[in-house]
Parts: C-alpha cells; structure tokens; sequence
C-alpha cells in the first residue's frame, strides 16, 4: 500500500450507508495505520481520543489519495452524487451545497451563492460578514479558544466577534450563557457593554471607600483600547478614562524617567 489512502467500494443503495458526517458508498483505507473507515473525520476522532493533548493533531491528509473517480471502474458504482476531483471527496447527500473553495483549498458547505472567501483571514465566511468583519491573518487556522478543536475544517458553524477572533458558535452562545462576555484570545469585549458600564458607575458611586483607600491610586491597562491611565483605586472596578469601559486590569506603573 502507498503513502495514500484507498478508497473501497460499498455494494449499497444510495442513503443507506456512511457515518454521521457523510453519506457515501465507499470507506477508505488510512495509510497510516492500514484501518478502513467510513470518512477521514472518523479517522481522525479514533486517532485523537488516543491523544493526551487535546491540542494535538493526528489527522488523514485529505489529498493523499489515490487516483479516484466518481464511478469506480471495477465496479461501476457511482461513489456519491457529489465528487470533488480536489479533494477526493464524496458525498451522497447533495443538501448540504457543497462545493470547493479554491481559496480555502477544501470543500466546504451550505452553497457557494452564501459564503465568500476572505483572503486576510484565510477562509469562507457568509456573505453577511463581507465588508462587515474585523480582519485577523489566518484567524481560521486556529484552535476554537473554548473547545479547542480546530477551526479551518471544522464541520461546526462558526462566528467572528467585534476583535476579528474566530470561535465555534455553540461555543459561543455556551460563552454568553455563562455571563463571559470578553474574548478568550484577545480579552476584548465581544458585544455593546455600554449599560453594564451605566450600572458599574452607579455601584461605584454608592460604595464609598474606606478612608485608607478613598485616595489611593492604581495604573490600569484598558483591555478594549489598549489604553493605560492611572485612576483611584476602587473595590467594584476602575473605569477607563479613555473609553468609559470597566474591562481592565492593573499593572505596574511605568517607569519612571531620570
């Protein structure tokens, strides 16, 4: 067997075999480890559960494949009604909209008519984000920050947030629902914060310090601009005196100049 993996054909009906990432009608043959599985996701589940290190990878290279066709030539069958010469690829079940991103170099899914590619993150997002996102470099070749699993093929639908940092939405709304509203990359704040600042300022006028600590003072970095200010000191929060925002933290003060 050569460094590629083979595919072998299924004697089925159409829809009536696969795994719960594809319908097709072959399995293929890891080259890696000589074992037949229905897709390479499958591949890659049984290898990483053998992983200590959830952010390890042990994955079939999806073009390391021999010369296939869509109709196997023994046989005749005819793979899936789907077939990509790029990538290999087959699939029975043609509701998903596949089809092949030169840019991104996979197939990806949900019909080309609803997603472009965006050249600067390096991947496909939907035609709502065009013109409407912050771009970061490659921001798809990434861990998910939460689940870490990783993001450029993932068969889950993802997000960008307000800082340009890419994660799973489920991940995302899980993130929501626990009151986490900075991104876990970058530490910015991911929606409108606005009226949680109102109500912080009204706390921090109601809660009057003790007299040890009513004229102390701290350096604070700004998580959502960047900014450092010295402010008073205070046990609710310490407002940023550039951008109103309460997403900071203390640091050291600068040093100071003979």
């Amino acid at each position: 067997m050569e460094a590629a993996a083979a595919y072998e054909s299924l004697d089925f009906g159409k829809m009536e075999h696969g795994c719960k990432h594809y319908r097709r009608r072959c399995k293929i043959r890891a080259p890696c480890c000589n074992e037949i599985f229905h897709c390479r996701h499958c591949h890659n589940e049984a290898m990483q559960s053998t992983l200590r290190n959830p952010r390890d990878r042990h994955e079939l290279v999806r073009h390391l494949v021999q010369h296939v066709a869509r109709v196997c030539s023994h046989c005749g069958i005819n793979m899936g009604e789907y077939f990509c010469e790029v990538c290999k690829f087959y699939d029975d079940d043609t509701s998903k909209g596949q089809f092949h991103c030169d840019g991104c170099g996979i197939c990806r899914i949900g019909g080309r008519e609803n997603f472009f590619h965006c050249e600067k993150c390096g991947s496909c997002y939907a035609v709502s984000l065009r013109d409407n996102h912050l771009c970061v470099e490659n921001s798809m070749r990434h861990h998910c920050p939460i689940c870490y699993e990783y993001l450029f093929d993932s068969l889950k639908e993802t997000t960008v947030m307000k800082c340009g940092h890419t994660m799973h939405m489920e991940c995302y709304c899980e993130m929501m629902k626990h009151d986490q509203y900075c991104c876990p990359i970058c530490s910015k704040s991911v929606i409108d914060m606005s009226k949680a600042w109102r109500k912080i300022d009204e706390e921090v006028q109601a809660t009057i310090m003790p007299e040890d600590y009513r004229y102390k003072k701290v350096w604070i970095l700004c998580n959502d601009c960047n900014n450092t200010t010295e402010v008073f000191f205070h046990i609710i929060g310490h407002k940023c005196n550039h951008c109103s925002s309460y997403n900071t933290r203390t640091i050291s003060p600068p040093p100071v100049l003979p």
